[in-house]
This record gives C-alpha cells, structure tokens and sequence, in this order.
C-alpha cells in the first residue's frame, strides 16, 4: 500500500506556484492585431483567387466566376491559422503536430501510401510521396509535386503575397533565406492543409534545428522551445472534402480531382488519429487524450475541443446539401431577433442590391436564418454562419485565445466581439468579404448524390414499385414531419407564427405542431405531398427546426453545449430567440456504474435542443445518429460499401434491439458507454511544464512524488481500463454561475474531489489491476457525477420513431411522456420505408 496521502496541504505549494504564474501580465482582449495588421496588411490585401484549378471536383459543375473564389476559398483559405495550429502543440502538451500528420518520414508508421486507410484523409492530387528528405523543406519527409502536373496556382507569390512578418524574407545565417511564400501556402499533399514558412524560425533555430531528432527523439521533439522550420495551416475543405458518392475513386489513396466532393463532409477522418500524432504506438494510447480523442468515431469530432466547454461531444463533420432548400425552411420558420454583438453579422443585404437574398434580414433586427450547428445556436443568417467557422479554427487567433484556456478550460470564457474582428484582424476582413461568394457557390454545387446516378447504384434499388409507395406512406406518417421541407400548411388555429414561437413560447408552440402531426388529417395531407412526382426535387429532407431533448431522448451532451449561450464565447452568433428558449423539462439518464435510472433537469437559455439534419444522400452517410454510434463504419467509400453500411445502420435505426450495448452494464445501461480501451495517464511532458514550475521541478518532485516525476513530468493517474470517458471529461472545471458563493462552492466541491480522486487512486495496491483500480473510482461515482457538466454516458440511444421503444415509457419523466405514444412500424413497413430512403 501506499502510505503517503495526498492532502489539501500537499497540494498548497503547487496550487501557490500555479497561482502565481497565471497572474503574470499578458496580451488583453480587443487589444491585439493579428498578423496581418501588424505589418499594415488590410483585408482587401488578400483577394480571393480567381484560377478554377477545382474544376473537376463536384460533378464538373460549371461555376460562374464569384461561385470559383467562393471554392477556391472554401478549399485553400486559411486566413492565417497556422498560427493557431502551431500552437494547438503546446496546448495538447505535444500530443497534436500537423507537421508531422503531412510527413512520411519512416518511423512515424504513416505515409502518403496509407494516409486514407490509416487517417481517412484525402490525399490531393498532383502529388506524389516523399522518398527521402527534402533539402528544400529543412530535411522534412514531404510530399512533392508530381512532375506530371502544372504548379499549384496558390502558391504564386507575387500574385498572392503572404504575410511578410518575423523571420519571413530575412537571412537565417546559414546562407539561406525564410521564405515569405504566398498567403495560401504550399500544398502538402493532404486536401485541406496548407504548409506556410514559420515567422518564428530565425537564425538561432535555423542553427538548432535537426529534422532526423524532430522525427524520432521525444527529448528533442518535446521540448517546448523547439521552432519548427514551418506552420501548417488548415481551410474548411479540410473537415469537408471526401470522395464522391457518385463518382468514387478506384483507389481512395490516390483520387482524381473528379473523384472528389467539396461539400460531402470527411465522413472517413480518424480525429484521434489526427490528434495524437503517435496513437499507432503504445505510449499514444496510453495518453488519456487519446482515450478523450477516441470516443470521436471516423467522421465526427468535438468542435468545441478548443474553446472548451467541459463537454465531451463528438458531432459528425456533416455533408452540406440542397442550400436552396435549406434557405427556403430559414425564410418560413427562421425567423430571429437579434441585438447587441449579434447585430455586427455581415447579411445579404450588405453585399447585393437586389433579388431573393435580400428578405433573409429585416432592420432593424430580424434575421431568417437556417440552423447550421447540432444544437441550432449558429442563428445569425448564413454568412454569420459561414464567418465562425473560420474563427474556429484558428482565424485571429491573436484575439481569440484570449478569451478562455485552450482545450483544458478551467478559465472564466468571455465572448469574442465581432466589432473587434473587424477592426484587428486583416484575415477577418478578407474572411467577411469572401464568403458571400462561398455561399453562392454552394447554392450552385451542393446538390444530392442519387444512388441511381452511382456506378452499380440501380442494382440496389431493386425494391418493386409497390413497395416504394408502402415505404413513401411510412414516412409520411412517421418521418416527414421532421425530414421534409415540403409539407402542409399548419392550420391558423394552432397559431404557430414567429410572435407566439420565438423564444420562449417555443416548446409549446412545437407540441402543438407536434400533436397535429400525430392526426389523420395531418398524415392524409402529408401521404399527397410525398407522393407527389417531384416530392424530392429541391427538398431538404429536413425542416431544420429544433427538437427537444425530451423527444429524440438522444443522448444529450450536445445539446448541453455552452458556447453560444449568453456571455460565452460565441455570444455575438446566437440569436436572442435561442438565447431566451425554454427548458424541455426533464430527462432520463443511466448511472454508468448501475443502470439505474436517473432524472436530470435540463436547463433553460438555449440548451436542451437538436437540429434535425438532413436525410439528402442517406445511402451514402452512414452510420448515423449525430455523433454516428448507430451503424458499423467501413473506410471503403465504394457504392457497394456505403450501402452495405446505410442498410446495417438503418436497421439499428429502426431495430434499436440491435444496437451495440455496453460490454460492462449490458442491457441495463439501454446502450452503449464509451470507456477508456487500456490503462492511461494525463502526461505532461517535462518540455511542456509552465515556464514558472520549471526551475521547481526537483522541488515538486520532492513534495509531490505521485504527481511530478524524477524526470520532471507531470502524470496524473493511472486510469484503468473500462472507466466511462465522460465521467472525466465532462467535469466542470469552473462554476456554472456567477455570484460569489456559487463560485466558492465549486472550488471547494472540485478540490475536495481532486483530492479523493487522487487518494483512491494511490491507496490501490502497488500492482493493482484494472478491477480494483475501478472499484476505487467508483467510491467517487456521487460527486463525480454531482459535478458532471453533462451525466449522460449512453452515446447511441434515442431517435426511436416508429419503433416499439418509443412507447415503453415506464420510469420515463412526465416532459418525455408528455409527446404520447404512436402507431409502430411493422417489419414490412420498416423495409419499405428503407426502399424509399435508398432514393434520396
């Protein structure tokens, strides 16, 4: 046993020294320029590049010369993230090294020839792999341009000048020159990724810098002054970029531009694998980031992993489809207020004089808006959509780091203002004038993939005529009154108008509508409309509305999601009207140690609800679910590999009985639990400890031999085997409200576990094995789950329409109960209504 404890006490020096060095004086909010501005560069410095060098992408849409840079921007543009993506290094404590992910240097165990099989990303064509060090590229393994293929429009600097800035331009004293480059970059080889020269990388790193030890030393490649002789930048093709469903490549590892969609989503993208740059090695998955990474299945990852929120929350990186459609549902059930922040999102009407555009947004405050996030909070009209994404990942990153503690929180989140954009940051500037061009290219090109237009696609669409209609009357009575953007027209008396529905009239307002839909009259309306010739044509398959929680009964961490509430960190993106949405009352949740049923009251503000997503290309989606737990994942993007995988995860979609259930709690636990898959620590590297703890490291080791090693690293743990991910990586590391007792709360509550976490891991037996480490987490399940941002661990639950689990409602909470009970799907209506999804 060990007998040393671990106390407050024990813990005051560290906590001192912590203290003091979070103290010290940095860069404030609203005050920073970002790189661009430093130098003098304003947006109209960047314009947006005019070559259709895409042209083969997208079915060989013709595009007219605005819907080119509006794809040229989608794809290349990174408006100066690589700042931030150099960063994430440190901020992952080493774990996170895109220069590394674009390498193919022998030890890494990866390479351009297994880039799809191993990471799921797209290898862009025009290149080919590295053979051997590139004397050109500082002695880094990296793709070369095939000799085959003309040279990459973007990197023509004298056409699109990058950023002269630091290092760039200037002799590094070894007889060579940083190079300034253009502001899109070298191509990598990877679609999406972009290499630019590291302003940093002067002459003493130039001196210090040995490409064979960056590859294989961790005591070299760990250390936190380290300067890599480039930065990877990274542009919102990257998590959107896949093979065609329609046109797939013979050899995914190696497409054509023609095999390739802008818009199909990186249904295929390990993130773990992409986030650990060594999770093929033990000592990858021994890192409990990688545990937390792992629970992001191919295709999804948690967008809010930077500016956290304390949520594990995993989310498919979707396709986008049918715009037209989308717009049409924003123009007759989008309707928002906005005010303050909000307000400073550029709108149509800022950029056309006339057409359809214009009645997305009335002044002085109504905007109609799709909902482009899970949850719905993106509610500011399209191009404020558009405009986040690129803040997400890693524009003006100067401003926004600023505002919380990157991936590990922990700190007070405040919002970014947009007002502040547009006066600090160049690549804002330049971001806010392209997208308008963004948007009207994916009004021209996002459009479905029809299985019928797929090679070998019609020998899956072998269902007879009468059962295709049998499978069009199943989804109208079970289906299209939250997968169709054509529908009825709701009856005057339901009364179901912006005024009464915005807000917090919602929920009541959608279970009115709810109600309606379960009557004879509303199913008779909605069996003529979907069986009308032309039911597919220009339809969403959605009505993108927000759903509650206590409906779908889906799991429910991200509708949780703080980000965009009030005051956090996309404040200036939410609408009023979500903001100001009600509770959905209560859900039932399942104790990850028992089974046992459980109440949690979800809270009001915005939180508690999911946008429906699209059923556009179904056959060509799967698995599903929004974190994609129902259904197997094959990496093949075949035609006949995606519709083996749509037909499993579709009949888990409506056999839920034959959904993956937890190996610990089986059927007790309604699903599955996501657990750690072998024992795992928190490691911080000895590089990586802050700058202040540095000169204590043999002090701290002495204090604290459990937590700070001989060597100088911080480990926290070890975790076994089979602990639910969520129960730590949903702990709230700050308090939920703002008065000082709440507050003081808190840190006592969270200290006090901190503490027992700890003390139970250290009185296990020297040798202890995963049982008994477990055993003595689970003396802590109470205030673990007490302290919980979200206690919901069954990750593949819910969506149960049609099937007979929607009316077993026994030790459901009454707001659950309250949706009623509906007429179930026989086995022969389930299977027709499968022939029909194959169509979309």
């Amino acid at each position: 046993m060990i007998s040393r404890r671990c106390t407050a006490a024990t813990l005051a020096p560290l906590v001192v020294v912590m203290g003091l060095a979070a103290c010290s004086r940095g860069p404030e909010p609203g005050k920073v320029l970002d790189e661009a501005l430093q130098v003098g560069r304003q947006g109209a410095s960047f314009p947006h590049a005019t070559e259709d060098y895409f042209r083969d992408m997208d079915g060989g849409v013709a595009l007219s010369p605005e819907e080119v840079k509006g794809r040229n921007m989608w794809l290349v543009w990174s408006g100066g993230n690589d700042r931030f993506w150099s960063k994430m290094t440190d901020y992952t404590f080493g774990a996170f090294d895109l220069l590394k992910i674009v390498s193919s240097h022998p030890s890494l165990g990866y390479s351009r020839a297994n880039r799809w099989s191993y990471f799921g990303l797209v290898n862009e064509p025009c290149f080919d792999a590295a053979a051997a060090p590139d004397k050109a590229r500082r002695g880094l393994w990296l793709d070369v341009r095939s000799k085959d293929c003309g040279p990459d429009p973007f990197e023509n600097e004298s056409k699109y000048p990058g950023v002269k800035t630091g290092s760039r331009g200037q002799n590094l004293g070894d007889g060579s020159t940083q190079p300034v480059g253009s502001f899109y970059g070298w191509g990598t080889g990877i679609a999406g990724l972009r290499l630019f020269p590291n302003p940093d990388f002067d002459a003493k790193a130039a001196k210090e810098w040995d490409a064979d030890r960056y590859y294989t030393d961790p005591a070299y490649y760990n250390r936190k002054d380290l300067v890599r002789p480039y930065r990877v930048g990274m542009s919102c093709g990257f998590c959107h970029i896949g093979p065609s469903p329609t046109k797939p490549p013979a050899d995914p590892n190696a497409p054509k531009f023609e095999n390739l969609s802008s818009s199909v989503g990186a249904q295929y993208m390990w993130v773990d694998r992409l986030f650990i740059h060594n999770a093929n090695k033990p000592e990858g998955r021994t890192n409990y980031m990688f545990q937390l990474a792992h629970t992001y299945r191919p295709g999804t990852m948690d967008t809010s992993l930077v500016s956290t929120d304390s949520i594990n929350n995993p989310r498919t990186m979707n396709a986008v489809y049918e715009f037209g459609g989308r717009m049409g549902m924003a123009k007759r059930i989008g309707q928002e207020k906005l005010a303050g922040g909000e307000l400073d999102n550029r709108q149509f009407n800022d950029v056309v004089a006339s057409g359809p555009l214009l009645d997305f947004f009335t002044k002085p405050d109504t905007v109609r808006t799709p909902h482009v996030l899970k949850d719905g909070a993106d509610s500011v009209g399209l191009l404020g959509a558009l405009n986040r994404v690129y803040l997400n990942i890693g524009l003006f990153s100067e401003e926004w780091l600023l505002h919380f503690n990157p991936v590990v929180g922990g700190k007070t989140i405040t919002p970014i203002p947009i007002a502040t954009a547009k006066k600090n940051s160049g690549y804002w500037q330049a971001t806010e004038a392209g997208t308008p061009d963004t948007a009207l290219f994916f009004l021209k090109a996002a459009q479905p993939d029809h299985l019928k237009d797929a090679p070998g696609g019609n020998a899956h669409l072998d269902a007879d005529a009468a059962t295709v209609e049998r499978g069009k009357t199943a989804f109208a009575d079970t289906c299209a009154r939250c997968h169709s953007s054509k529908a009825p027209m709701p009856p005057p008396a339901l009364d179901l108008t912006a005024a009464k529905c915005a807000g917090p009239g919602y929920l009541d307002c959608f279970k009115r509508y709810w109600k309606w839909t379960q009557t004879d009259e509303y199913k008779a309306q909605m069996r003529t409309v979907v069986q009308a010739p032309d039911f597919l044509q220009g339809n969403y398959l959605s009505t993108d509305a927000r759903v509650p929680s206590t409906l779908l009964r889906t799991n429910i961490c991200s509708p949780l999601a703080t980000n965009a509430l009030v005051g956090n960190i996309w404040n200036d993106f939410s609408s009023q009207t979500y903001k100001n949405l009600p509770s959905v009352g209560s859900v039932t949740l399942r104790d990850p140690f028992t089974g046992e049923a459980r109440a949690y009251a979800m809270p009001a503000g915005g939180r508690g609800y999911t946008r429906v997503p699209s059923l556009i290309s179904a056959w060509s989606t799967a698995p599903f679910l929004l974190n994609n737990t129902v259904g197997p994942f094959d990496i093949d993007p075949s035609v006949d590999a995606r519709v083996r995988s749509f037909q499993a995860s579709i009949e888990q979609m409506l056999w839920p009985e034959r959904r993956e259930r937890d190996p610990v709690l089986g059927e007790k636990a309604g699903g599955l639990i996501d657990r750690t898959t072998e024992r795992s620590t928190v490691t911080v590297p000895s590089g990586f400890v802050p700058e202040a703890l540095q000169p204590m490291q043999g002090t701290l080791h002495r204090w604290l031999p459990w937590l700070v090693k001989e060597e100088g690293e911080i480990v926290l743990g070890p975790i076994p085997k089979g602990v639910p991910v969520a129960l730590l990586a949903n702990l709230k590391l700050r308090a939920e409200g703002d008065t000082l007792h709440e507050k003081a709360t808190h840190v006592r509550d969270a200290g006090k576990l901190l503490v027992e976490l700890k003390q139970a891991l250290k009185s296990a037996p020297d040798n202890a094995d995963d049982d008994q480490l477990r055993s003595h987490f689970a003396r802590l399940r109470e205030p673990m789950m007490q302290l919980s941002k979200c206690p919901d661990f069954v990750v593949n639950r819910g969506h149960y329409f049609g099937t007979a689990e929607f009316n077993r409602q026994e030790g459901l909470s009454e707001d659950e109960k309250s949706f009623g009970r509906e007429p179930e799907l026989s086995d022969e209506d389930k299977r027709a209504l499968i022939a029909f999804l194959k169509t979309f």
